[in-house]
């Protein structure tokens, strides 16, 4: 369950043999990203500012090489509260320097009231009162500065038109490598939970990876000594310890798999429903109607709220929806399966029902996972493309070599591998 921190991107929006660009026309420019932690900027924009009042701190947080949820357990420490007492909206890359914004519960006190935070990869740029916990996904989005290394400068103009079209015609909405982990499996383990498959869910989490990398304790677990596997594996691969520990005490799969925990477990059925997602778009961009409402298509509104509404036959042929649709305000969605997931009709819902077909899935098995685990897999609607906005691209160098930077902006959900794998255009396998 890894989460991908590759340098070299895998294919996040694949090529004619995967996934397809929307700028195949543009020549990729090739490189590697995230060589230095300063070569990945994220500054999160904020859906709302400090309220100045309340029990909460508001914090403006600056991290270095450090996971969002490392900085979690940094911050409880210091200001001695609990890890659910912290508030954040939203992960942010541990190989990257990043701006967040994050609340501590602390009633009664203000923050001249604890000392000053020293840590080596911690800042804490400004502070203010606010009345409530900040909650995941309360942002507007995130802004990043990303530097490509290996590169001539001159492939900036290369980088420059890839961006001009993705902020006329909108990023297609691909759920990046990070959700699928370092080996590309996550989805796969989520595929045989919800199959009810504990056997399979077990040796995809502890048993040999597809990279054919030396791992001893997976190596040990393909060889059925479990005591061996359990005592190679890290401390910090805390989801597969538990379901270890319980196969070694001789539980079966099925009783093992329960260890895995309600976070991770939700994590792995959201896997599974990217890469169901993923097909759709993939679908839709092949077929050319991503940038169209077709009857039966949920479509969003980019907004704060974004609120969605099913499209009528009437509304198909309404000039005032296709300037919409050209003004980047309304968007076709995808599915993100679950039982409370608002269903397309007509000839996106035929796609949408294909794409979960074709991984030998039917809604009555989700509903069955959904009701054994209530809260793991619950089901929504992703925009199937997003806006991009203010672009900018320059060729320079440093003392590191020559390079190119990419700014832009995107909304919340939205990955900037996404975009730099169309920039990019990296030759690796599609993501699933």
């Amino acid at each position: 369950m890894t989460p991908s921190s590759h340098g070299h991107l895998q294919d996040c929006a694949g090529d004619d043999a995967g996934f397809p660009f929307r700028t195949a026309q543009i020549p990729g420019i090739s490189g590697a990203i995230k060589q230095r932690e300063e070569d990945f900027l994220v500054d999160e924009l904020p859906l709302y500012p400090p309220s100045g009042q309340g029990e909460h701190l508001m914090l403006l947080v600056e991290k270095r090489g450090l996971s969002t949820l490392s900085m979690v357990n940094e911050l409880a420490r210091h200001f001695g509260v609990p890890t659910n007492a912290i508030g954040y909206a939203g992960l942010k890359d541990k190989q990257a320097i990043t701006r967040q914004h994050v609340t501590v519960h602390v009633p009664g006190k203000r923050m001249e009231d604890f000392p000053s935070l020293r840590h080596d990869r911690i800042q804490i740029l400004w502070a203010d009162m606010h009345d409530r916990k900040l909650r995941r996904g309360h942002l507007a989005g995130n802004g990043f500065s990303i530097r490509v290394r290996g590169v001539s400068p001159d492939a900036a103009l290369h980088a420059h038109r890839v961006l001009a079209v993705l902020e006329a015609k909108g990023l297609p909405n691909v759920v990046g490598e990070q959700r699928f982990g370092q080996w590309g499996t996550n989805h796969r383990i989520g595929l045989a939970l919800v199959r009810g498959n504990a056997q399979e869910a077990c040796d995809l989490l502890l048993g040999p990876t597809p990279d054919g990398k030396d791992d001893p304790s997976r190596l040990a677990y393909a060889t059925g000594d479990l005591k061996a596997a359990l005592a190679a594996l890290p401390q910090s691969a805390q989801a597969e310890r538990r379901v270890l520990e319980a196969l070694a005490r001789g539980k079966r799969p099925e009783h093992a798999v329960e260890r895995i925990g309600r976070t991770e477990l939700a994590f792995l059925a959201s896997a599974l429903q990217s890469a169901i997602f993923n097909e759709v778009l993939s679908e839709r961009l092949r077929a050319g109607t991503l940038d169209t409402l077709q009857e039966g298509d949920v479509a969003v509104v980019h907004d704060a709220r974004r609120t969605t509404f099913v499209v009528t036959a009437q509304e198909v042929g309404m000039s005032e929806l296709a300037e919409r649709l050209t003004r980047l305000e309304v968007s076709p969605t995808g599915p993100m399966w679950g039982p409370r997931m608002r269903l397309a009709q007509g000839v996106p819902g035929e796609i949408e029902r294909a794409a979960l077909a074709s991984f030998g899935l039917t809604p009555q098995d989700l509903e069955r996972f959904a009701t054994r685990n209530r809260g793991a897999l619950e089901g929504d609607r992703r925009p199937l493309r997003v806006p991009l906005a203010y672009p900018q691209v320059e060729g320079g160098a440093d003392a590191h070599g020559t390079y190119v930077r990419c700014g832009f902006e995107l909304p919340r959900g939205s990955y900037a591998t996404t975009v730099m794998a169309e920039v990019m255009k990296p030759d690796a396998s599609a993501l699933p």
